[in-house]
């Protein structure tokens, strides 16, 4: 079956670390499989026994509420009434499993390629930082600011924020 890319640059967008680990939600998983998150966590506490803690948790409620404050969604009105569930790359691969449809066989290999490619990406970005630490000890000083600019190149962009209040003018 062939790779799909988009599908794979989806998943990989919405692969969280949290306590260590790179993990999906009950939620995102839900819409990839196409099924409802309830009818998800259903399955999955029917056969809780093949999730352990490495494999799946239910986010705290600290945990919970700045994963809302970062996605900038507000549950007040409807939404959940329990903190979502989270799945690392052995718990995906349990719930092909325990979501026995097709869809869900075929998403599971989709999402196992986004980890891969997320631990290659990863692996990459260390082993030019160690070739950097490498070429920074063979040389002396003089090239401490070039080595500086490249690990300032190689560090992710700082969002912009705008400051919170009023301004005079607008």
């Amino acid at each position: 079956m062939p790779v799909h890319p988009a599908l794979v640059e989806q998943i990989t967008q919405t692969i969280l670390f949290i306590r260590g680990a790179k993990v999906l939600l009950d939620e995102d998983l839900a819409v990839l499989y196409g099924v409802e998150t309830k009818a998800l966590v259903r399955a999955v506490k029917r056969n809780v026994e093949r999730f352990p803690e490495d494999f799946m948790f239910q986010l705290s409620p600290g945990e919970w509420d700045n994963l809302r404050f970062q996605s900038g969604s507000s549950r007040s009105w409807g939404g959940r009434r329990f903190a979502p569930y989270v799945f690392t790359e052995q718990g995906v691969a349990m719930l092909s499993s325990v979501l026995r449809s097709d869809q869900a066989v075929q998403v599971n290999i989709e999402i196992m390629r986004a980890f891969v490619r997320l631990r290659e990406i990863l692996s990459t970005h260390h082993d030019l930082a160690k070739k950097l630490e490498n070429l920074e000890r063979k040389y002396d000083s003089q090239f401490k600011a070039v080595f500086d600019a490249i690990r300032q190149l190689m560090a992710p962009p700082v969002p912009k924020k705008k400051p919170i209040g009023f301004r005079k003018g607008e």
